[in-house]
């Protein structure tokens, strides 16, 4: 990845029928599939685009973020946030959306889970959604609408 890119996560009632939709769309297939899962890199525009299999979610959008390209951007952001005063929390190593990830949340008003993540992926991870616990990904509430992430997994950063 040369430079940062949005990231939109949908919640999607068919995972193969969006996947065929958005590869469509965007001219390119998916960078990572898992059951209920995938994920797109799209160059042009800078996307990552995250999809959710949530048929009963009450929302389309499951969360935001911005992809960045290392733990220490992720620090930047983290120290821009400290110095903006905005409340934020730092995890390391995060196994979250199939990946180990170093993220920062920021507290963000009428956003899904309250929060914008800034994030980088260290490495893949084979083992999430096959019993391995996780602080992000969890499995969906019974009512459907909890989103794959579960939003910061640790105390606010003053």
């Amino acid at each position: 990845m040369e430079t940062s890119r949005i990231q939109l996560a949908l919640n999607v009632s068919d995972i193969e029928a969006a996947t065929r939709f958005y590869t469509g769309m965007f001219g390119v297939g998916p960078a990572k599939q898992r059951a209920g899962y995938a994920n797109f890199e799209i160059a042009d525009p800078p996307l990552k685009l995250v999809l959710f299999e949530h048929p009963e979610a009450s929302s389309a959008l499951n969360h935001l973020g911005v992809e960045v390209r290392s733990s220490a951007d992720v620090v930047a952001a983290a120290d821009r946030f400290a110095t903006a005063g905005l409340n934020h929390r730092m995890t390391e190593s995060d196994r979250c959306c199939h990946a180990v990830q170093d993220k920062v949340w920021v507290d963000a008003p009428d956003v899904p889970l309250g929060a914008w993540e800034v994030y980088t992926v260290l490495a893949d991870d084979s083992t999430n959604g096959s019993g391995t616990q996780t602080t992000c990904c969890a499995s969906t509430p019974d009512d459907g609408n909890g989103p794959c992430c579960a939003g910061p997994a640790t105390d606010p950063v003053e």
